[in-house]
């Protein structure tokens, strides 16, 4: 933290408030007659829920761009001048965007409206399950305090939730365009309601209740939405890439021992976890997407958050039925 705190010190001595429009910024000019509000955000399922609610009205931008892992993000002076220069900025609150912190509390917050994505949902501490390998020693030492999930989005029902949260920001930074953000907030939670039917009518005619990953497990707030039970190598947040033979072993046995027909991996993963289990199981390897962030060519082709979590509703029947 102190690291960040320096770096970020030396940034903003180098910045002015013009910077952002000398450099072209990651947001579009706000100079519009219609004088559009500007909003930023850390990661990409809170970008795609601004720009469904906001639709034409605004200027959105995400920090960690389509394609790059969010755990090893670190800010740069376009992206700080960003944050200072918004209307609205939404980040995540956890571990993974400390640094976020650092820069708040260095400038000016007063008219930026701030919405903390752990803070709108009750957030739940990361799990270890049976089989799942924790942290390292040097890890668990520097950290006393408990570790929470931080993929709170990955639930429709906690979606809805910070969509709603978002929405309120929008209106109170633009009441010009309030009633238009309300109703396009509306029609996405009516979205969000059918994605939520689709997942628990999966799960209602399900013949297992089990779901195995290998990889990380950012699913915790969703498996407690629809009540699984998971396997994984490791909890969401872990910093861990290579698991122990005796993890892989495992989770090969839980699969032929209870006759699981998929293995999971996450976007972005290097899938060779996956991959090994896949082929010494039979089971099928899939991706099931956090919708964390998605890859350049997702990214450019418009792909959202229920297209995404869409396509999950497929792949969680195929592992459960």
């Amino acid at each position: 933290m102190k690291r960040y705190a320096i770096i970020i010190a030396l940034m903003l001595a180098l910045l002015t408030t013009a910077a952002c429009a000398a450099e072209g910024g990651v947001i579009e000019s706000s100079e519009d007659i219609d004088k559009r509000i500007s909003i930023v955000s850390t990661i990409f399922a809170p970008y795609d829920f601004a720009r469904e609610i906001a639709g034409d009205r605004a200027d959105i931008a995400m920090l960690l761009p389509p394609g790059s892992e969010s755990h090893s993000f670190e800010p740069t002076p376009r992206d700080i001048t960003t944050i200072q220069n918004c209307d609205v900025f939404i980040y995540v609150g956890g571990e993974s965007d400390a640094w976020v912190d650092d820069v708040l509390d260095s400038m000016d917050t007063s008219n930026i409206r701030i919405i903390t994505l752990m803070d709108c949902v009750t957030a739940v501490e990361e799990e270890i399950v049976e089989g799942m390998e924790e942290e390292g020693e040097e890890e668990a030492e520097e950290s006393s305090e408990p570790e929470y999930d931080e993929h709170v989005w990955t639930s429709p029902r906690n979606a809805k939730l910070i969509v709603q949260k978002i929405s309120d920001a929008l209106c109170d930074a633009d009441a010009t365009n309030a009633a238009e953000y309300r109703q396009n907030t509306a029609d996405y939670l009516a979205e969000l309601d059918e994605l939520d039917a689709g997942f628990q009518a999966v799960v209602d005619g399900a013949v297992r209740r089990t779901i195995v990953f290998g990889d990380r497990f950012p699913f915790r707030y969703f498996a407690d939405a629809y009540n699984l039970d998971y396997f994984a190598a490791f909890p969401g947040c872990s910093t861990e890439t290579e698991p122990s033979a005796a993890t892989v072993k495992f989770l090969i046995d839980k699969i032929n021992d209870e006759d699981i027909p998929v293995v999971f991996h996450i976007e972005l993963s290097n899938e060779r976890m996956a991959n090994v289990i896949s082929e010494s199981t039979g089971a099928k390897a899939l991706l099931l997407h956090a919708v964390h962030n998605i890859t350049k060519q997702d990214f450019e082709n418009g792909l959202g958050y229920i297209d995404l979590m869409t396509q999950n509703v497929e792949r969680l029947k195929e592992a459960l039925h």
